[in-house]
């Protein structure tokens, strides 16, 4: 068990970290450093993929029976939960980077 506990932490650590890099990267478009922003969205790319690596090696272990999820199932959709809000996140980080870009290209908006 301390292991299926050890790959679900590490999914939601992962994660996690993807999503806040995310967030920090619509922020800096927001203030016009676009390429601060394209630097957050590659590392929380990066950390999702560890993230999803740790989701796809859990399921194969559980899929092999080397891995009991039943007792730890809570912690697996919160782990699970937590990597399609990331995912989801990162989706509109790249679309709101675009749309800061866009709009200070039309002089729509400065810096904020």
């Amino acid at each position: 068990m301390e292991n299926l506990e050890t790959m679900l932490f590490q999914i939601i650590t992962y994660v996690g970290s993807a999503r806040s890099s995310y967030i920090e990267a619509i922020e800096q478009a927001r203030y016009g450093d676009f390429d601060k922003s394209m630097e957050l969205v590659e590392f929380g790319k990066d950390q999702f993929k560890e993230g999803h690596h740790t989701h796809m090696e859990l399921i194969q272990k559980s899929a092999s029976g080397e891995l009991d999820i039943e007792n730890c199932q809570m912690l697996l959709m919160h782990a699970e939960d937590q990597l399609m809000s990331a995912e989801a996140f990162g989706i509109l980080a790249e679309e709101f980077i675009e749309l800061y870009k866009i709009l200070k290209e039309k002089s729509i908006i400065g810096k904020a």
